[in-house]
C-alpha cells in the first residue's frame, strides 16, 4: 500500500494522477484506525483539499472504521457534490465568514482547517486578513471540543540562507508582507484558542506541496517547454509531492497538542532551480535560458521533526521531475495557477 506508484515514469491522466495522490501510506490507516468519529475538512475545494478528503476516506474504509468524511467549500458547485459523493465524501457548500452558515455545519472531534487566502491577496488586504485570521477565532469557537490540524506555510519564518539547513519550527517568525504575517496572525489565533478553550491543536507549515498540475516543479517545467527565462533570484526552494503532504496531515491529527504542535512539512532536498531547470530541458528536449543570480537565502524549511513525527516522504524529487516531465510532454492539464514562488518581497 505505502509502496504502489504507476509502473515507469508515467500517470496516464487526472483519474490515475488522483488516484495516488489520495493514496494512503500505512500510517495514515493505522490513524484512522485508532482516531474515534467523523472527519471534517474546512476549506476542501482547493488545490490540496478534494484528494486529501479521498486518503481519508481510503484509510478509513480500509481501517475498517465507519465515519463520515466531509468537505467544506465556498464554491461547492454541483459537479464539485457530485465528485465527492462518487468517492464516499460529502461536501457541503458554506461560506464560513456568514456566523449563520458556519453554525449549521455538522459537529465533528477531527477537524482540518485549510481555508486561506495567497495569491491576489496584494490589493484585498483586508479579505486577506478575514479569511486568514479572523475566520480561525470563528471555527475556534464553533468547534471547541474537536482536535484542529491547521494548516499554514513556512513564510513565516522569512528568508533562511541557502547554504544552510533550512528554518526549523523554534526559529522565530520574520513574516514579510500581508500575507506571510496574516498566516502568522492565523496561528497566533490558533494558538490563543488552543490555551484559553484547551483546544488540542497542530499547525502544518507547509513548503511546497507539488502533483502534475500545480507546483514549483511543475512551474519550472512549463517555462522551459516555453522557452522562458528561469529567473534565479529566489535560487533554492523544497518540494513535495502532495500525496505525501496528505498523509502527513492526517497523521498530525494524532499529535495535536495544547499550546499547538508546530511542525514543519516539507521536501527532505534543498532544491536548485538552476539544477532542476537543466534536468528539465535534458528531459523535454529543450534549450534552458537563465535571468539573474541566486541570492543568498530563499523560503527553505527543515522537515525532520515532520518525518519523525508524521511519516518519511514516499515519491522522491527524480520520481517527480520525471513524472512531470512526461505530463508537459503529453500535454497534460494544469490547474492555471502559477505558485508565484520567485516572489521575495511578501506581495502575492
Amino acid at each position: 500500500m505505502s509502496k504502489r506508484t504507476p509502473s515507469g515514469d508515467s500517470i496516464g491522466d487526472v483519474a490515475e494522477l488522483e488516484q495516488l495522490l489520495s493514496e494512503p501510506s500505512e500510517g495514515v490507516v493505522e490513524t484512522m484506525r485508532r482516531l474515534e468519529g467523523d472527519v471534517l475538512v474546512l476549506g476542501a475545494g482547493g488545490k490540496i483539499g478534494p484528494t486529501l478528503c479521498r486518503m481519508a476516506r481510503r484509510a478509513s474504509d480500509l481501517a475498517g472504521a465507519e465515519r463520515r468524511v466531509i468537505g467544506v467549500a465556498r464554491r461547492a458547485t454541483p459537479e464539485m457534490q457530485a465528485e465527492f459523493h462518487a468517492h464516499g465524501v460529502e461536501l457541503i457548500r458554506c461560506d464560513m465568514l456568514d456566523h449563520r452558515q458556519l453554525a449549521a455545519l455538522p459537529n465533528a472531534p477531527n477537524v482540518i482547517y485549510m481555508a486561506a487566502m495567497k495569491f491576489g491577496s496584494t490589493g484585498q488586504e483586508a479579505l486577506t486578513w478575514a479569511l486568514n485570521v479572523y475566520l480561525p477565532g470563528m471555527v475556534c469557537e464553533r468547534f471547541p471540543r474537536s482536535r484542529i490540524v491547521a494548516f499554514s506555510t513556512g513564510n513565516v519564518y522569512g528568508m533562511a540562507p541557502v547554504d544552510g539547513d533550512g528554518s526549523v519550527e523554534g526559529d522565530p517568525p520574520r513574516p514579510d508582507g500581508d500575507y506571510a504575517m496574516s498566516c502568522l496572525g492565523r496561528e497566533r489565533i490558533f494558538n490563543h484558542f488552543s490555551q484559553t478553550l484547551k483546544i488540542p491543536v497542530a499547525l502544518l507549515r507547509l513548503n511546497y506541496a507539488n502533483e502534475l498540475r500545480y507546483g514549483v516543479l511543475g512551474d519550472l517545467a512549463q517555462q522551459v517547454m516555453a522557452g522562458e527565462p528561469i529567473e534565479l533570484r529566489m535560487g533554492y526552494f523544497n518540494a513535495i509531492w502532495q500525496g505525501d503532504a496528505n498523509a502527513m496531515t492526517l497523521r498530525a491529527l494524532e499529535h495535536v497538542a495544547t499550546p499547538p504542535l508546530v511542525v514543519n512539512v516539507a521536501g527532505p532536498d534543498r532544491l536548485s532551480v538552476r539544477q532542476i531547470a537543466e534536468q528539465f530541458g535534458l528531459l523535454l528536449e529543450r534549450p534552458v535560458r537563465f535571468s539573474g543570480r541566486e541570492a543568498v537565502d530563499a523560503f527553505l524549511s527543515n522537515g525532520r521533526l515532520g518525518y519523525e513525527l508524521l511519516g518519511h516522504p514516499r515519491v522522491s524529487v527524480e520520481q517527480m521531475v520525471r513524472w512531470i516531465a512526461d505530463w508537459q510532454l503529453r500535454g497534460g492539464p494544469t490547474l492555471g495557477k502559477p505558485t508565484h514562488f520567485q516572489t521575495r518581497d511578501g506581495k502575492f
